[in-house]
């Protein structure tokens, strides 16, 4: 009997560097354990100012445009929150993370999918965005790099795309959880750093994936004043503050993470060519992403649901790997498979599912 492997959960399998976790240790041990400001601690934000202006070319006021959430999720909820009221429209990009249409029809608000293309690698074109752009259309939600597919948006793509958003007068919320696991020459480029994009975009980025240090839940909103002052409202009335510790490791790994950030993602990159080339080699259609720690590959082949395909899968082969379809229906006919786990894992997995695939073809007789 096979034991379970999962490559279902983004979770890095890297501990958080030491000299970070060192830092929080000190911190409780001097006895730095009460609230901080409700935006968060003003030297974070000042790293994260910092941060975004030396990496991204977007410069941000630290005392009204930044504010420190708990994880990247609370930023999502809190800029949704802040903005929707019942009756506006929400563009969300699909496939997707999965918390932003049930956060918008918490809201009152009507989430409009617009569904990126295999053929198009996954990336939002700026036909497609025009096409769902109604007069009740506030906010589009921009999630790259992308959970699940890995697909990344470059920056003659997003201005394309910032076009149609600044003919329309709409705001973004751009996911950039995933910006430091970019790979191949270009880096990650934000929408806010796009002339005219600023203004009109709220980017919402974290430490949990760029430092694996995801239990530690810390993430943070930056944007406008206006929204940003209004995101803290409800930050303080529904949270207060995000953790102290999480706070003052989080310093320690803007001022000093860089060699950590660059050795994971040579790790990660490593994995992820060694896992789009084994997955073409046991014959699944699979597009290279160019971000993140997932991969999306096409099962349409086997002609089994992403659903079947995933049950059968661990049941005959104990292999777990998430459906398409839990990402919007667009994901029907892929699966994501995360590459964030051991090299050895993840060559057993694909093993395993390449004798899957084999005896499916077998009983349908090709």
């Amino acid at each position: 009997m096979y034991f379970v492997i999962s490559l279902g959960v983004g979770e890095p399998v890297f501990l958080t560097p030491w000299h970070i976790r060192q830092t929080a240790i000190d911190t409780l041990d001097r006895g730095t354990t009460r609230y901080t400001a409700n935006a968060g601690l003003i030297q974070l934000r000042e790293e994260i100012s910092a941060f975004y202006e030396r990496k991204y070319n977007a410069k941000y006021d630290p005392k009204s445009e930044v504010m420190v959430t708990v994880g990247g999720s609370e930023g999502i909820d809190m800029c949704i929150r802040s903005m929707i009221c019942p009756g506006d429209e929400v563009i969300v990009v699909e496939p997707s993370f999965v918390c932003y249409k049930p956060i918008v029809e918490t809201c009152g608000g009507t989430a409009v999918v617009v569904e990126t293309k295999n053929e198009n690698n996954f990336k939002l074109m700026p036909e497609e965005l025009e096409s769902v752009i109604t007069d009740k259309t506030k906010l589009l939600v921009l999630p790259f790099p992308n959970n699940p597919t890995g697909a990344v948006m470059r920056e003659d793509d997003l201005a394309a795309i910032a076009d149609v958003i600044i003919k329309h007068n709409i705001f973004v919320l751009s996911d950039e959880i995933y910006s430091e696991l970019t790979y191949g020459s270009s880096k990650h480029v934000s929408v806010a750093s796009i002339i005219g994009m600023k203004e009109r975009t709220v980017v919402i980025n974290g430490f949990s994936k760029t430092y694996s240090m995801t239990g530690w839940r810390l993430g943070y909103a930056l944007g406008p004043s206006a929204i940003i002052t209004q995101m803290t409202k409800l930050h303080q009335y529904a949270i207060m503050s995000a953790p102290t510790t999480s706070q003052y490791a989080a310093i320690e790994a803007l001022r000093n993470g860089e060699k950590d950030i660059e050795k994971m993602r040579d790790d990660y990159d490593m994995r992820r060519r060694f896992t789009v080339n084994a997955f073409r080699e046991i014959g699944l259609d699979c597009f290279e992403p160019e971000g993140a720690f997932y991969l999306f590959p096409c099962i349409k082949s086997t002609g089994l649901s992403s659903e079947e395909f995933c049950e059968k899968l661990i049941m005959s082969k104990r292999v777990a790997v998430v459906p398409g379809n839990a990402f919007g229906d667009s994901g029907e006919g892929f699966i994501r498979v995360s590459y964030c786990y051991s090299i050895e894992n993840i060559k057993e997995a694909v093993r395993r599912i390449g004798e899957f695939i084999k005896e499916i073809k077998e009983t349908n007789g090709n």
